[in-house]
């Protein structure tokens, strides 16, 4: 029964509802009050109710009586009900507990969530690891064997009496150990029980094993030899004729027993793989070598004050000492032994020489660590380097007959293979070979090259001319004198091509030469460049008028007082100067770099960037290089400077333009007063009868024989020349039309053309003395004057010359014999016919 339930039967009855169901009750029986007396059916149902009363009213009683025990019966049950309940809650708790366990019991060890593996996985692993005991059982055992037979080997060597020379009979136990080694690598490499990695590591093993004991026979062997030779007094000097009979044998022997056990370690490792091949060098000249290795760890990788990182030189001279030392010996006494072997073709000498640069490579490999934050350090390091395979080349060194050239090679090379030549890329390959220590080496030689530049341009005497008349090699023009800063620049240069020349590699050759040369070559041109820029700003020969500009010096500020003094320095002789200096650097170095694109280092390293791919690929994206094409077996044309000689020469000739207008149009200028008084001339000159200058003309007249003086003390006579007829030819065009030609419409009497003839006349006197004591005779001083200096000998024109120039010019004579009358009239005929007859009409005596 539900809870509502019962709360709904405990509850009192409720007195309305009764009153409310007796009502419509009698209502409903009794509708009228007839319905009430017609019969007794009231009281019967008055009666029926009382006893109906009376039932309910005893069954209440027992029911009361009742409700107390079916309480507790039920609190009874519900008690017995929740601890059952109870029960099995927990029952079901530990059923959950179990089963989990039991999953748990069931997953995997592979799997994350596990923590311990099943039963079954340890049995699995159990046995794995049962076979793998007994795999390295069979390992170890192998492993034994393989070592048994290695002892053995070594002792059948070692108990051989020295008298005993080795043979195939006394290897026999080591054959038996290359054959153990050669099955066991056989069935590895046939095996299919998937410990393959194990069973590499252990033919490597053993291989390892069989190498150490044909070293530990080769050390055996080599003992005796050692010991032979050291009473040779080996390393030093040896005295082998001095030494006795018995110690010449016993070395002899001792020799000639390591090349018996070469040759057969040869034929035995013929079919092994090439990790157990003989390595490099003759059995005997490796052991000769240990006592001088001894000696060079002793001296130069110790604690001893010879082990120095700053010289280098050191441990490179010891060895070289060593192999000049022992080369007679070597070519007498080892090689007549190596030449009775199957080795006669391997140079004894060259065989030691290549077991020797051991000692050298090794030290620079461990040095390199501290050599690299040191860029001088590192530089010294490859010059000594570069310097001791250039020894060992001059001494005849060489791959070609060693057992590292290829006619000893071994194996041979299979086919399709391509063969290495005998060339020996020297022991400074071990640090140039690698790009990041030769990248190292490159960038500290640039900024030390780009440092000395600086230093040279930045130097108070960079621009003065040298006193040298000729450079040392005599290449130069011999009377070129370059400032200061371009020999320098050039001995720079040159340094760095000495730094560089030497090495092998044409990759690294060229490295340096765009790296470091062509840019500072590139950067002196600027600088030069620039200077003629600035000059061309600052110099009043140059300057145009700009209408609204600040007058030269002019004005009130501090400013325009500063400009007109700066440009006063480029005027006159001093601006001169300044081209001068610009013109002869840049000649100098055009110069120089032609003779170096003459030079075989550059023509071999021109020929290589055309053949090159790779070369030919960089050098065409320098701008500084001319134009390359493929060209496998032609010589290339032009020099591998042509690039920036022809930049450099446009320079020079910018410069040497400049200086010609420099010195004419300082000159013209200066002509200005002048021109203005033949235009209105002085009274008090117009009657005097003497010839005097005047003085407006004495000025530009001194000007040029200044200019013209420090040209010829400062350039080449043929440069000076050239430049002097330039100026020249062009001071007489402008005077012969100012002076003469367009002077203006006022006739000439004969004492004014005689003035002007002696004008004209100043200016080649003037030429003459600035030449000086050259070998310039009259005749070439005239020869740009010769218009100006005809025109004024007609005007200057008197007497019979007169009539006689005056007859022929206006007269009925052909061209011939005209220009014949004015040779003879005023020593030479440059003017045309016309031309005369204009300066002929400006005479006042001209009466045609």
């Amino acid at each position: 029964m539900a809870s509502a339930d019962i709360q709904k039967y405990l509850s009192p009855p409720s007195g309305q509802t009764a009153e409310t169901a007796a009502s419509q009750f009698l209502d409903a029986r009794f509708a009228t009050w007839s319905d009430v007396q017609a019969s007794d059916g009231l009281e019967d149902l008055v009666e029926q109710s009382r006893r109906l009363n009376e039932e309910l009213q005893s069954r209440l009683s027992a029911s009361e009586a009742n409700i107390q025990e079916r309480i507790a019966e039920t609190r009874s049950s519900a008690e017995a009900q929740l601890h059952k309940a109870q029960e099995l809650s927990l029952l079901r708790h530990s059923l959950a507990d179990e089963l989990s366990y039991l999953s748990n019991e069931l997953v995997s060890s592979l799997s994350d969530e596990a923590k311990q593996p099943t039963l079954l996985e340890e049995i699995e692993t159990l046995h794995r690891s049962l076979k793998e005991v007994e795999t390295v059982k069979s390992y170890v055992q192998v492993v034994e064997r393989g070592l048994q037979l290695s002892e053995a080997a070594v002792q059948d060597v070692t108990s051989t009496p020295p008298s005993t020379p080795v043979s195939r009979s006394s290897l026999k136990r080591y054959e038996k150990l290359q054959q153990f080694v050669a099955s066991i690598s056989d069935a590895c490499n046939t095996a299919e029980d998937g410990a393959g990695p194990q069973k590499l590591r252990l033919v490597s093993f053993l291989e390892a094993i069989r190498e150490s004991a044909w070293t530990s026979i080769k050390s055996a062997l080599s003992e005796p030899l050692l010991s032979a030779a050291e009473t040779l007094r080996w390393p030093m000097k040896v005295d082998y004729a001095s030494a006795s009979q018995k110690d010449r044998n016993t070395f002899e022997a001792s020799f000639l027993s390591l090349i018996t056990l070469q040759s057969i370690g040869e034929e035995l490792h013929r079919t092994s793989a090439p990790s157990t091949n003989p390595q490099v060098g003759l059995y005997p000249m490796q052991a000769l070598v240990q006592p001088v290795s001894l000696r060079f760890k002793y001296h130069f990788e110790g604690s001893r004050q010879t082990n120095k990182l700053d010289k280098p030189e050191w441990y490179f001279s010891h060895v070289l000492n060593v192999i000049t030392e022992q080369r007679a010996f070597m070519d007498t006494v080892i090689q007549k032994l190596v030449d009775s072997t199957p080795y006669k073709g391997v140079n004894a000498w060259c065989e030691l020489v290549l077991l020797l640069l051991a000692l050298p490579t090794r030290k620079i490999l461990r040095t390199m660590s501290a050599l690299l934050p040191h860029p001088s350090l590192l530089a010294h390091t490859i010059y000594q380097a570069l310097a001791f395979d250039s020894a060992l080349r001059e001494a005849g060194f060489g791959l070609a007959h060693t057992t590292a050239g290829k006619r000893f090679r071994k194996p041979p090379l299979q086919g399709g293979e391509k063969a290495e030549d005998d060339h020996w890329p020297g022991v400074s390959d071990v640090i140039l070979g690698r790009s990041e220590w030769f990248e190292v080496w490159l960038e500290g030689e640039r900024k030390f090259a780009e440092d000395q530049y600086h230093n040279i341009i930045s130097a108070s005497d960079a621009w003065l001319i040298s006193d040298d008349d000729a450079d040392e090699d005599g290449r130069i023009e011999r009377s070129l004198r370059p400032t200061i800063s371009a020999r320098r620049v050039k001995a720079l240069i040159e340094q760095v091509t000495d730094r560089y020349a030497p090495l092998p590699s044409y990759n690294h050759r060229f490295s340096f030469l765009t790296t470091i040369q062509l840019p500072l070559l590139s950067a002196y041109h600027s600088r030069i460049a620039a200077s003629l820029d600035a000059f061309e700003t600052l110099s009043s020969a140059f300057v145009r008028a700009v209408p609204g500009a600040m007058t030269v010096g002019g004005g009130s500020t501090e400013a325009g007082v500063k400009i007109g003094d700066t440009r006063r320095l480029a005027d006159g002789v001093r601006g001169t100067v300044s081209l001068v200096k610009a013109f002869i650097s840049a000649r100098f170095v055009e110069k120089t770099m032609v003779d170096w694109g003459e030079d075989t280092l550059f023509l071999e390293l021109w020929t290589e960037i055309n053949r090159q791919e790779p070369l030919r690929n960089s050098a065409k994206l320098n701008p500084l290089l001319p134009a390359v094409e493929y060209r496998p077996t032609d010589v290339p044309e032009g020099t591998i400077y042509d690039e920036l000689v022809a930049q450099y020469r446009r320079l020079s000739a910018r410069a040497e333009d400049m200086i010609a207008q420099q010195v004419y149009g300082e000159v013209e200028g200066g002509l200005r007063p002048h021109w203005g008084m033949l235009s209105s001339p002085d009274p008090a000159m117009e009657g005097s009868d003497d010839l005097a200058i005047a003085p407006t003309i004495l000025g530009p007249v001194a000007l040029l024989s200044s200019h013209l003086t420090f040209l010829q003390s400062s350039l080449p006579e043929i440069t000076f020349t050239v430049l002097y007829r330039r100026i020249a030819a062009r001071l007489c065009t402008h005077i012969l039309h100012r002076a003469v030609l367009y002077r203006g419409r006022r006739r000439l009497t004969l004492r004014e053309g005689r003035a002007v003839q002696r004008e004209c006349e100043l200016w080649v006197d003037t030429c003459q003395m600035a030449f000086g004591s050259t070998s310039i005779g009259r005749p070439r001083v005239e020869a740009p004057w010769r218009k100006l200096i005809m025109a004024a000998r007609l005007l200057g024109a008197e007497g019979e010359r007169w009539e006689q120039v005056v007859d022929a010019t206006f007269g009925t004579k052909g061209t011939a014999d005209w220009e014949d009358v004015m040779t003879d009239a005023v020593g030479y005929c440059e003017l045309g016919r016309d031309e005369v007859m204009q300066i002929l009409r400006m005479r006042e005596d001209f009466a045609q």
